[in-house]
């Protein structure tokens, strides 16, 4: 079973990955985890600690000679504005001890993990539950999506609205209808929303967005909105029906709802579905090019807890951002008495960051469940009980069931 174990403060020295579990011998390289660290940080909307910090992984163990060893992977990624907080963060006490904070802010985990672990300062809850922790999550995913890669497994994103305002164009429901198994790959995604400077589809929709944001940050407010998470190249039986803990739609929905700011989660048609006929959301099962195949993709490619070997879809829906430039009421806990909420450097509006945030975390899910389904200890290993599993699929079933009713 894989698993990684994140480490490391907002604005402490560093963060830290250890990832554990994936088979030797496929290649990994510190370039391919800052691609996608980059593309965590880009963004119109972004705060001014983009402009200070530029992730950079440096791989620590379980690599040699850009390929894995089946070793635990330990990555460090350093922040670069650390210098500056020395005195704030400093492992040891110090003669410059700063102000404790006192005035937690809505919408953070400020007041909530202040009671929890009995702080005395607000800056201890603010810095692990801040979303500089999700840099670590994103090289830890990019390991899990380089071993995808391996067997033809993608993982990409776009953003549907930001503000309220989505395209004229449907794009969500054309993956529901369009044939994606043969003719569609998840890279694709990716080199049409990287264009955008908010990930979008539509130049249209990109300039209205554009303006909101630039109101919001007039009016020191913040913004979120929706993504889609696709995954391509998905082979049937990933996850299980067995147990409640084993089912796919449930470890993805968990993995999603785990980011910073994320309140919803919908695989498939997910809410819509509620509101039609049985008939217009189940998709029918039928024979092309001798594979099974489906009419549409209502189920997000996910049925029973089980990958039906269409490409898994994802909406993800991000609050705003809770720290505002025009703060909202609070408490001061020193005196319990009402004052406005304190500024911590912030974003205006994260959503593009997020999906690719939730790219890793799919990629991550994916990834476990693929290596639960069929081992290894190398990647040729896994490669040949992948074959195994996969080939002749449709030979296998109907001379399992010719057996049986004969």
């Amino acid at each position: 079973m894989i698993r990684f174990l994140t480490a490391g403060e907002s604005h402490g020295k560093s963060l830290c990955v250890i990832v554990d579990g994936f088979p030797s011998n496929f290649k990994l390289s510190s370039d391919y985890i800052n691609k996608q660290l980059r593309r965590r940080q880009f963004g119109y909307g972004r705060g001014t600690r983009m402009n200070i910090e530029s992730d950079e992984v440096e791989i620590l163990s379980g690599v040699r000679y850009g390929k894995t060893l089946g070793s635990p992977i330990s990555m460090l990624i350093k922040n670069k504005d650390w210098n500056n907080w020395f005195d704030v963060m400093s492992i040891e006490m110090n003669k410059n001890i700063s102000e404790k904070i006192s005035i937690p802010r809505p919408g953070h985990a400020d007041l909530n993990g202040t009671i929890k672990f009995n702080y005395d300062d607000i800056r201890n809850s603010i810095e692990r539950s801040s979303a500089r922790e999700t840099a670590a999550r994103v090289a830890a995913g990019s390991v899990a999506r380089k071993f995808l890669s391996e067997f033809g497994i993608s993982v990409g994103s776009f953003v549907e609205s930001i503000g309220g305002i989505y395209s004229k164009e449907n794009f969500l429901a054309r993956l529901f209808e369009n044939d994606l198994t043969t003719n569609f790959n998840a890279e694709q995604i990716i080199s049409a929303s990287d264009k955008s400077q908010v990930r979008v589809l539509d130049e249209n929709q990109e300039r209205q967005i554009i303006n909101k944001i630039k109101k919001a940050k007039k009016n020191g407010d913040t913004l979120g909105g929706t993504f889609i998470v696709i995954a391509t190249g998905i082979p049937i039986g990933l996850g299980s029906f067995m147990s409640y803990d084993r089912k796919l739609d449930a470890d993805i929905a968990q993995a999603i709802m785990s980011i910073n700011a994320v309140k919803g989660v919908e695989i498939g048609l997910g809410f819509e579905s509620s509101d039609k006929y049985g008939s217009q959301v189940h998709d029918e099962i039928i024979i092309k090019d001798n594979f099974f195949h489906r009419k549409t993709n209502y189920a997000g490619g996910i049925e029973g807890g089980i990958s039906t070997g269409l490409p898994i879809i994802i909406r993800g829906a991000m609050k705003p951002i809770s720290t505002l430039m025009k703060p909202l009421k609070s408490i001061d806990l020193t005196s319990m008495k009402e004052v406005e909420s304190r500024r911590e450097r912030s974003d205006f509006v994260a959503v593009p960051a997020c999906a690719v945030i939730a790219e890793s975390m799919l990629a991550w899910v994916i990834a476990k469940h693929f290596l639960d389904k069929f081992g290894g200890d190398s990647i040729e290993e896994t490669k040949s009980n992948y074959l195994n599993f996969t080939k002749n699929i449709i030979k296998r079933v109907t001379k399992n069931f010719r057996k049986k009713n004969a």
